[in-house]
């Protein structure tokens, strides 16, 4: 049925399901696991589609700076001090 799961495994994770969260409960639980699967499934389907059919606006060469210019850096930019956490 489900991969290596027969019916009698199937039937005892329901009985465990129905213990631990009530009748009430399951029909919203089951609904939440429906809506996180389409949701995982659609994104996926996004990422299959973006890496198989890039955008055309930017081809997949170009680079945002010039190849001759070299990069400098300097040590004097003040840079913001990152949020702590803590």
């Amino acid at each position: 049925m489900f991969g290596n799961l027969g019916f009698g495994e199937l039937m005892v994770i329901l009985v465990i399901v129905l213990v631990l969260f009530g009748a009430k409960r399951v029909p919203e639980i089951s609904a939440s696991f429906g809506k996180g699967i389409r949701e995982f499934k659609r994104n996926l389907n996004d990422v299959e589609g973006s890496i198989l059919n890039p955008p055309a606006s930017r081809p997949l060469d170009s680079t945002p700076y010039s190849s001759t210019a070299p990069m400098v850096q300097h040590d004097d930019e003040s840079r913001p001090e990152p949020k702590r956490l803590l």
